[in-house]
């Protein structure tokens, strides 16, 4: 009997997740502008409501909770290799490497050869630590200042030493690293345009070249390979930069995706005042 009843939880398990396969599944409606999701070493994921000045977690277990309020109008997020949560934190145009058992923060740095950075935007972590962000300039109602004293540009920061790497963008903004380290993709989403490097071992950028004719907000890549851009909508390009999918959001926009969940066997999406997840169909 045990055996028979372990048998018809287990059809029943795997019947609700057949179930889930392709379907846009709501988390969560109760915030402002959802942005910036990253999962954690357990797959539980941590995203920014920026205009509402917190981020908030999603765990494994489908669990919603607030975790850090105020925090610096937090955008995009990624954790580093020790497991600290590393925000773009552009109330003040700061970078905060943040404890996720303390939740205090430690700041990076704001500067540019002594120039207040735009606000930086989105940021990725290689395997090696090298950090890897994005700072275009958008102006915010809660900042003192009134116009960029740089460029809109591409950075690196290494070894506690902030590099301006690329300018050659007319608003660069979501950014993220292939599987493997040896490519990284930066969306260009004022001339609509998504550009990629290949990136060496000891994190030198080369070879920039066009990825696809369509920029983004926030992106990410699956363990295929496969290149997800946001906007209206999710697109999902194959690593020779063909699309092979579009996702419909019901949200006026779509602003990241990540993927989380203990197998990363889900993407996690923020759109608007709303967060989805689904899991994909299209592998």
């Amino acid at each position: 009997m045990k055996y028979v009843l372990l048998m018809v939880g287990i059809w029943a398990s795997l019947a609700v997740e057949a179930q889930k396969k392709g379907e846009l599944l709501l988390v969560g409606e109760h915030f402002s502008f959802t942005e910036g999701p990253a999962a954690d070493a357990d797959g539980n994921i941590f995203f920014t409501d920026q205009p509402n000045n917190r981020i908030w977690t999603y765990t494994t277990k489908g669990e919603l909770a607030l975790f850090l309020e105020p925090a610096g109008r937090s955008n995009g997020l990624y954790f580093d290799n020790e497991g600290a949560l590393i925000a773009c934190a552009d109330e003040d145009n700061q970078l905060w490497r943040i404890s996720t058992e303390t939740k205090k923060n430690t700041v990076l740095f704001r500067h540019f050869e002594g120039k207040l950075l735009n606000g930086p935007n989105d940021i990725w972590v290689s395997g090696s630590g090298i950090m890897y962000l994005t700072d275009p300039y958008y102006q915010r109602s809660y900042w003192q200042r009134g116009g960029s004293e740089l460029p809109n540009a591409l950075y690196r920061y290494v070894r506690g030493r902030l590099e301006q790497v690329d300018q050659d963008f007319v608003r660069p903004n979501g950014i993220v690293g292939s599987p493997d380290g040896k490519l990284l993709y930066v969306a260009d989403i004022g001339a609509d345009k998504t550009f990629v490097y290949d990136l060496s071992e000891t994190g030198i950028l080369s070879n920039r070249r066009l990825f696809c004719a369509r920029g983004s907000d926030g992106m990410t890549v699956d363990k295929y390979g496969n290149v997800y851009l946001t906007g209206q909508g999710v697109f999902v390009y194959n690593a020779s930069g063909e699309l092979i999918h579009h996702l419909e959001i019901p949200a006026t926009w779509t602003a990241n995706v990540c993927f989380g969940g203990k197998e990363r066997e889900y993407l996690f999406i923020t759109a608007s005042d709303k967060v989805f997840k689904i899991y994909p169909t299209w592998w």
